[in-house]
């Protein structure tokens, strides 16, 4: 099936119970479609240029991305950080050239606009040549297994303690009153019938 757009033809398939319609909705949302479009528009116009064989290309393009691919996205991000580099100082020699000062203010500004965004790009490309949520994630699990080993320890270490010696502690009501040691012996009492010694004759008895 074929659609007419921006006189330029785009072919697509329908499934299998999607209605004309409901095909054309779809395609015309299509990311690899809209940007062709667009670059149809902003970019350079090339005379043998068809807008299907961009379409086709883009959706490419967003094949390797998916498959992580970021030769390209790598490539565009830096080719990006130059323009906005370039239009920095397109803009940043304009200001020092104006003869009022509200002319050179709105040079300023949009230099310094595009001199922070050529930043965020080259911030954007650093973090995908290296992604710091890998990194993370190490440090975390690290973190955490310390923790349970800390804790291991610490309980190995309260079991590892001699506990107090609970027989010589006094309580607290009755400070001198302190827990026998032995098992609890009969009491003995003393003999009180001492019979009468008989006296020895020294002189008599070796």
């Amino acid at each position: 099936m074929k659609a007419k757009n921006d006189s330029s033809t785009i072919v697509f398939e329908r499934t299998k119970g999607q209605s004309e319609a409901q095909a054309i909705a779809e395609i015309s949302i299509s990311p690899s479609v809209q940007a062709a479009l667009t670059l149809k528009d902003y970019g350079i116009s090339f005379e043998n240029l068809e807008l299907m064989s961009l379409v086709e290309e883009l959706r490419h393009q967003i094949g390797q991305t998916i498959d992580g691919d970021l030769d390209r996205a790598e490539a565009m991000l830096t080719t990006q950080a130059h323009a906005l580099d370039s239009i920095f100082g397109n803009l940043a020699r304009r200001a020092i050239n104006s003869e009022y000062m509200s002319v050179l203010e709105t040079y300023l500004k949009l230099g310094l606009r595009a001199q922070s965004q050529c930043r965020a790009t080259l911030e954007t490309l650093a973090a995908i040549k290296n992604p710091v949520g890998r990194a993370y994630v190490g440090q975390a699990n690290f973190a955490h297994n310390q923790q349970i080993n800390n804790k291991a320890e610490s309980s190995r270490t309260r079991e590892n303690q001699n506990p107090p010696n609970e027989l010589l502690e006094n309580t607290e009501h009755e400070p001198d009153k302190w827990l026998a040691t032995g098992a609890p012996q009969e009491a003995v009492g003393a003999d009180s019938n001492v019979e009468t010694v008989e006296e020895i004759d020294g002189s008599k008895v070796a």
